[in-house]
């Protein structure tokens, strides 16, 4: 099927994916043409086409490309179905495999020499447990279709300290204001929400906020918003829970008091009409996570990392490696970043992406919009004292964010751990420092 047919196909067309998921042919020509090019259409076919589930990238094209022409067979019009049934595509052929081996039409392959590569070792499974695709850390397995939640945190010095931060999966860290001195505000992702005691404070959201919870299936968890979040709240996939938590007599005044408190979000979720497991806008799992430790020097051009500062005057946020625990602790307002609620445990991440990002100031009160749908732009990935020049793209605006390794055009995998995402403002992205 040309660009052409692509842009034209009617709304109920689709190919079906790999995966099993419907993806609607117009909406595919469109980012297609618009990520023309081999390393854009790479992306989509790693992403839309969920190519990253497989392992051997040369059969993943092929399935790719098969099930594309396939698809676009099947969903074609009556008449030429009637004429030519669709093909039935079985996999075993594909891979060799198959119950039936035996089929005397199949032509006899030669023998191949013997791969020098180190064969896949088993996968390791633990009783009752499944690696998060949040982190891919080893959690219960009662939490793997629980959706997560993603709770706007106050970043204001007056609301420090921040309670239970230290239980989030995924940190972004977000100009919340251009007035201010640009303070920014945090977005915690948090999957195993059902054990939080106190989180918080919590305040109002952005529409930014909005598309990026949209990406996780999480539901967002606010005090409220300008009038600009609107439209955005009403979108088929977004979930969220506006206020009516719970106020915690800290001795502050009262819009630094609230926080999701144990029991909160069970009467939330019963009284709604929000489902706790995923539903149908899951986009799947986010981030690649490597089976090995990644070392960026072996995978590309790197740097050192040991420190990265942020331009965000208000609080200036910085980032220090810790060589004893290969993670990186988080400072803001001079001072290390820790949560009463766990000991005065320091906030810390093992993955940093950092990402250079335009905006839209939308009034004189210093609201604006992210604009998070975007292509080709610069960002970071840090990890154990190195750093890598990244590209990411964001198709579309519940879809996930792809980081893309800057040489090869490759998505980048992740180590093992918790992560931390800055939106950087694209006019000041050239104050990015790393030491």
């Amino acid at each position: 099927m040309h660009d052409k047919e692509l842009q034209e196909a009617p709304e109920d067309v689709c190919a079906v994916t790999v995966t099993g998921r419907c993806i609607n042919m117009r909406k595919f020509g469109k980012l297609m043409k618009k990520y023309s090019g081999t390393k854009g259409q790479d992306v989509l076919k790693g992403d839309i086409m969920k190519r990253k589930t497989i392992k051997n990238k040369g059969l993943a094209l092929l399935l790719v490309a098969t099930m594309a022409a396939a698809s676009m067979t099947a969903c074609g019009n009556k008449d030429d179905a009637a004429k030519e049934p669709a093909t039935e595509i079985d996999f075993a052929d594909l891979t060799g495999g198959g119950s039936d081996s035996s089929n005397n039409d199949v032509p006899e392959i030669p023998a191949v020499e013997e791969s020098s590569a180190e064969p896949v070792s088993e996968e390791e499974t633990r009783e009752g447990m499944y690696r998060s695709e949040i982190t891919n850390e080893w959690i219960d397995e009662s939490l793997k279709n629980q959706r997560p939640i993603a709770v706007m945190v106050d970043n204001e010095k007056t609301a420090l300290p921040h309670y239970g931060l230290t239980e989030a999966d995924v940190v972004y860290e977000i100009m919340n204001s251009t007035a201010n001195g640009r303070i920014t505000r945090f977005m915690a992702i948090v999957k195993d929400w059902g054990k939080i005691e106190q989180f918080g404070s919590i305040r109002s959201t952005r529409p930014t906020n909005i598309m990026l919870a949209a990406e996780w299936n999480a539901v967002l968890c606010h005090d409220g918003g300008p009038f600009y979040i609107d439209d955005w709240i009403a979108k088929k996939y977004s979930a969220n829970f506006s206020g009516g938590f719970a106020r915690v007599n800290n001795g502050k005044s009262r819009e630094f008091t609230e926080y999701i408190c144990k029991g909160d979000l069970d009467k939330k979720f019963s009284s709604s009409k929000y489902t706790t497991e995923y539903n149908e806008y899951y986009q799947g799992q986010h981030y690649n996570f490597s089976d090995s430790e990644v070392d960026l020097a072996a995978v590309g051009a790197a740097i050192d990392c040991t420190e990265i500062e942020l331009p965000f005057p208000h609080n200036s946020s910085r980032l220090q490696y810790n060589e004893s625990t290969g993670t990186y602790d988080y400072y803001e307002y001079g001072n290390a970043h820790t949560d009463p609620q766990h000991g005065n445990a320091q906030l810390t991440f093992k993955n940093l992406l950092i990402q250079d990002t335009t905006f839209k100031q939308l009034d004189q009160n210093g609201y604006l919009i992210y604009n998070a749908i975007d292509s080709g732009r610069d960002a970071y990935y840090i990890t154990n004292g190195k750093a890598m020049e990244v590209t990411w793209i964001k198709p579309a605006e519940n879809e996930i964010t792809i980081y893309l390794n800057k040489q090869t055009g490759e998505q980048i995998e992740l180590n093992t751990g918790k992560t931390y995402v800055a939106l950087v403002p694209s006019d000041s992205w050239s104050d990015v420092v790393i030491k």
